[in-house]
C-alpha cells in the first residue's frame, strides 16, 4: 500500500477546523466500584492555524484522595492537592476556552465523561462544545497500518510520539504526566498528523 493511501486513513484530522482546543486531565485515580476519580489539574491547549496560539493549566482540590498509583504516575500528593482551589472556584475561568471548541483529548472516553461528571457533582454549567474526537480512536486505523502497537483503545501518545519522531515533553517532566504537558504533547502529535495527511 502507497504512503498516500496509508495517511488517507488520518482523514479525520484533515478535516479539523481551523481553530481547536486539545485538552487533557490527571486525575486521583480510574473510575471504579465509588465513581468518577477526582480531577487535580486540567490542561488546555488552543490550536488556530496550524500552530499552538496559547495554553493554560487548571489545579483542582479533588473530592477523593490521591491513589498510591496515580501519585506515581502524575508526581501529585495528597499534601499538594489539597492546597489547590476548588473547582467551582476555578469553573468560570475555565468555560471560556471551551466554548464553541472542538475539543480533541487522546482518550476521549475516559476525560469527556469525568468532566460531564464533575459539571453534575459540583452543579456547575457543562462546556459548550463542537464536539468531541478522540485522538486515540482516531489514529488506530493508521497506527495498525504503519505497525504502531495500539491496545483495543488505540495507540498510546509515547508511542505516537516515537513513531513520529517528536520530542517527548514527558522527558522535560522527569517523566511524569501532567495534564498540560499532555494537551501539548497530544497537540503536537495532532499537527505532525496533519502535516502527514495533507
Amino acid at each position: 500500500m502507497s504512503a498516500d493511501l496509508i495517511n488517507h486513513l488520518l482523514w479525520p484530522f484533515k478535516a479539523l477546523p481551523q481553530d481547536y482546543l486539545v485538552i487533557d486531565t490527571e486525575t486521583t485515580g480510574l473510575f471504579d466500584s465509588e465513581g468518577a476519580p477526582g480531577i487535580i489539574s486540567l490542561g488546555v491547549v488552543l490550536v488556530s492555524n496550524g500552530k499552538i496560539r496559547d495554553n493554560k493549566e487548571f489545579l483542582f482540590k479533588p473530592h477523593r484522595p490521591v491513589c498510591a498509583e496515580a501519585s506515581k504516575v502524575n508526581g501529585f500528593s495528597q499534601q499538594q492537592v489539597q492546597q489547590h482551589p476548588t473547582l467551582i472556584e476555578q469553573w468560570p475561568a475555565v468555560l471560556p476556552w471551551f466554548t464553541d471548541h472542538l475539543l480533541l483529548i487522546h482518550n476521549a472516553s475516559f476525560d469527556w465523561p469525568l468532566i460531564i461528571d464533575h459539571c453534575k457533582r459540583y452543579h456547575v454549567s457543562a462546556p459548550a462544545v463542537n464536539g468531541v474526537l478522540c485522538t486515540q480512536r482516531a489514529t488506530q486505523p493508521w497506527a495498525q497500518t504503519v505497525g504502531i502497537p495500539c491496545s483495543e483503545r488505540g495507540p498510546s501518545l509515547d508511542d505516537l510520539t516515537a513513531y513520529l519522531k517528536l520530542r517527548n515533553l514527558r522527558h522535560t517532566n522527569n517523566n511524569k504526566h501532567g495534564a498540560l504537558v499532555d494537551a501539548t504533547q497530544t497537540a503536537h502529535v495532532i499537527l505532525q498528523l496533519q502535516q502527514l495527511c495533507r
